[in-house]
């Protein structure tokens, strides 16, 4: 079947969230099979090449976005996330610069500089007591010209000296300490590789167990030889230090560690959320809330944003543990900080989330209302698409089938522009659905057959028995309804 890029990238991008990244990953490659030198798609397949660990590849994935657009942000901020997880610093640190002066608007930049510069501090000191000198012009020295010079050190060094470097192995505790959690992986692991029976098995896909080890294990060892890198076990003896000294130190934070403090927390309430713990993630929000509160706006600048935005993580958290009215609460509070403080796209979310409680609990007026009032908020045809149609769903559960089928066609034509066949798919049932309401089995009929093409397509097999016992019905109720004329002719 002919598939469209728009459609491949949505489909990759859902894959990902969902932590399902080598198939994300095939998703990308057939996008670009299609629209060769896409930056956009080369930028999402290199963060997926990089939650694989396949630094190599989302290097270049990243390098390939910046050949076509030097000035690319997403270009420059993903270089530098890659470097940065390479444990090269210092070019990273460049590359957040980069970014940070062509779009000095992106908070993220600046976390990134904060953190690689945190790094190299952590490694080598503080700069300040290093003093450079050099006659001849300083230059940018490549990643590929300094890897040689590595290279070529490391051929000259005596034979004793490397062997000395490679059976030179860290303490049990050190390893404790950078691994944390992990250690007791590790543990396991190396435990396993004991049991020679278990390494020679074979699971189902014809993969040899003791490989599947022994790759956890490497896995292992480069993140604790990254985590030394980034931050070493002196530092992290001062910082417990600095810790015991006492817990006033929050207050006297600088503005950029609250904001990475933030950042952090913000990402792991989400991931929370995410993976289906929602009762956890809300507590997190309110917490973290509680706190953002408490500061003042020189030390969080965009505080009124950050509030709003844990407002909508607690609704969604609430929405998931069928908390109704505490959800509806929750987005109307994110909706009056959207307002006050004039962000768009924040009173759009807001519209959206409460739209979907109203529909939830049955209120199909009141959502329809809401969602009404974010139509000329939507950004793109994408959005519109789902946006009608959710309208369109409501207007038939109040028997409004001939507004219904008007929005469904508006879905329809939004989906199209897209290219986009999932939300062809949904559109077009919708519309098939109106008629049948409205007694136009003839139209009904067409259209679901024609949504029966496009179940093909994405492909599901739930959509396409769905739709199959629905033309099954309409074309019952359509001979039924031309028996009844022939008689009354």
């Amino acid at each position: 079947p002919v598939v469209s890029f728009g459609n491949l990238m949505s489909e990759g991008t859902t894959l990902s969230r969902r932590g399902l990244h080598d198939k994300a990953l095939g998703c990308f490659n057939d996008a670009l099979k299609l629209r060769a030198g896409d930056k956009h798609c080369l930028i999402t397949r290199s963060k997926c090449f990089l939650k694989l660990g396949d630094t190599e590849n989302s290097l270049k994935d990243a390098e390939a976005s910046l050949q076509i657009d030097k000035t690319f942000p997403e270009g420059l901020y993903q270089k530098a996330e890659t470097l940065y997880t390479m444990g090269d610093f210092e070019f990273a640190l460049v590359f957040y610069h980069r970014g940070r002066r062509l779009r000095p608007d992106l908070h993220k930049f600046q976390l990134g500089i904060n953190k690689a510069e945190e790094a190299i501090i952590n490694c080598i000191g503080n700069p300040s007591s290093v003093k450079l000198e050099s006659k001849e012009e300083l230059g940018f020295v490549s990643r590929q010209a300094e890897s040689k010079k590595d290279n070529q050190k490391q051929q000259n060094k005596p034979k004793d000296q490397k062997d000395q470097k490679q059976t030179k192995k860290q303490s049990p505790k050190t390893e404790q300490q950078l691994l944390g959690e992990l250690y007791a992986d590790k543990a396991y692991l190396e435990k396993l590789l004991k049991d020679e029976d278990l390494m020679q098995s074979s699971t189902r896909r014809g993969i040899k167990v003791g490989d599947l080890v022994l790759d956890g294990i490497s896995y292992l060892n480069h993140r604790k030889d990254f985590w030394q890198q980034q931050k070493p076990i002196y530092a992290r003896v001062y910082e417990r230090k600095v810790l015991r000294q006492g817990r006033m130190q929050d207050k006297k934070q600088k503005p950029s560690d609250i904001s990475r403090s933030i950042a952090k927390e913000m990402e792991d309430i989400e991931l929370m959320l995410a993976r289906g713990s929602a009762e956890e993630s809300c507590r997190k929000a309110e917490r973290l809330l509680k706190k953002i509160q408490a500061w003042s706006e020189n030390e969080v600048p965009n505080k009124n944003e950050l509030i709003g935005n844990l407002h909508s993580f607690i609704g969604n958290a609430q929405l998931a543990m069928g908390q109704m009215e505490a959800a509806l609460h929750s987005h109307r509070m994110d909706l009056d900080c959207a307002r006050q403080n004039a962000l768009t796209d924040a009173v759009s979310r807001a519209l959206d989330n409460i739209g979907h409680v109203y529909a939830r609990i049955g209120e199909f007026q009141q959502a329809i209302n809401t969602w009404e009032e974010k139509i000329p908020l939507a950004q793109s045809s994408l959005e519109k698409a789902w946006l009608f149609h959710e309208i369109g769903r409501c207007y038939l559960e109040l028997d409004k089938a001939e507004v219904a089928q008007d929005y469904g066609q508006k879905s329809l034509q939004s989906a199209d522009e897209e290219e986009d066949v999932e939300w062809q798919l949904h559109a077009t049932v919708l519309v098939a659905q109106a008629q049948v309401k409205l007694k136009d089995y003839q139209s009904a009929i067409m259209n679901f057959e024609r949504a029966l093409e496009k179940a093909k397509l994405v492909p599901s097999e739930a959509a396409q028995n769905g739709i199959i016992a629905a033309l099954d019905n309409v074309s019952k109720s359509f001979i039924a309804e031309l028996n009844k004329s022939q008689k009354d002719e």
